[in-house]
This record gives C-alpha cells, structure tokens and sequence, in this order.
C-alpha cells in the first residue's frame, strides 16, 4: 500500500472515530439540565425579547406574566420536540425547566438547550458540548422556537 492511501485510510479511521464519540458520547441530565438562576457568566443582562448569541450557545429572555410560564414552557416543549433531531433530555413544563438536545445532521453534534420559569417569563439558553463556536446555529435555533411560539 503506498503512503498516500495508507495515510488516507488513517484519516478515515480518525475521522469515523471522531463521528462516532460525538454521535456516541452518553449524556448526563446533571450536567446540563441545571438552574438558569444563578445566571451563567456569559448571560449578561437580559434584553426582554431578544436572542443573545453567545460564541457557543445563544440566550433568550421571554416576558410572561407569572401564571403564564407554564403555559409558554408546554408550547415551546411541543415546538422543542416537533424540531428535528431534538429529543428532551430532563424536565417538564409543570417542573418550571426542560433541557432539549438537538444534533446537527451530518456529525451529530449536541447541542443542549434548557427553558426555565422565572419571575418575568421564561429564560432559554442554548449551548454546545464540544468545539469553540456554534456559527450561530443555537440563536437560529431558539429564533425559530421564539417565532413559533407566536404573540404572547
């Protein structure tokens, strides 16, 4: 075998192992279904209304009266859910908080996204479990649930 294909058959071993953790890797609830309250460092401030990208994950704070949240958290459970290869990791909308995973189609990428009740609405935020940035597919993402939700 010359070098040429032997190194192109170790990079077709690499690279199908690669797919193969990520597809793979078992998720922990504990690790990513958690409170959103202490809010994480990269929240800043929230803008009511508005979808924050973030270098890997995106943020958004949804104004809902009190005894409205659950409400908006079943609705967005539904559009969670009716999105593609997005499955719910924890939670429930009589909980206050549920975490979706949603892959990306060709690797697989995980990417995990929780919606928890507060006192003025409901916070989502989305973020990646591996790499550096998400080239905005988790504001994207949220935009899109956001739009769906409708008026409020």
């Amino acid at each position: 075998m010359s070098k040429t294909m032997t190194l192109a058959v170790l990079i077709l071993i690499v690279a199908a192992g690669g797919m193969a953790y990520i597809r793979l890797a078992p998720t922990n609830p504990a690790q990513w279904h958690v409170p959103l309250e202490p809010r994480p460092q990269e929240m800043a401030t929230p803008s009511p209304d508005k979808v924050t990208a973030l270098p890997t994950g995106a943020y958004a704070d949804l104004t809902a009266a009190p005894d409205q949240t659950q409400a908006v958290l079943a609705q967005l459970d539904g559009i969670a859910l009716a999105s593609p290869r997005t499955r719910r990791v924890a939670g429930s909308a009589e909980t206050g908080r549920i975490t979706w995973v949603s892959r990306s189609v060709f690797w697989g990428f995980p990417d995990f996204t929780t919606a928890e009740a507060t006192p003025q609405g409901v916070t989502l935020y989305a973020r990646q479990r591996f790499g550096k940035g998400d080239w905005g597919v988790n504001a994207a993402r949220i935009s899109g649930w956001i739009a769906a939700l409708g008026p409020r």
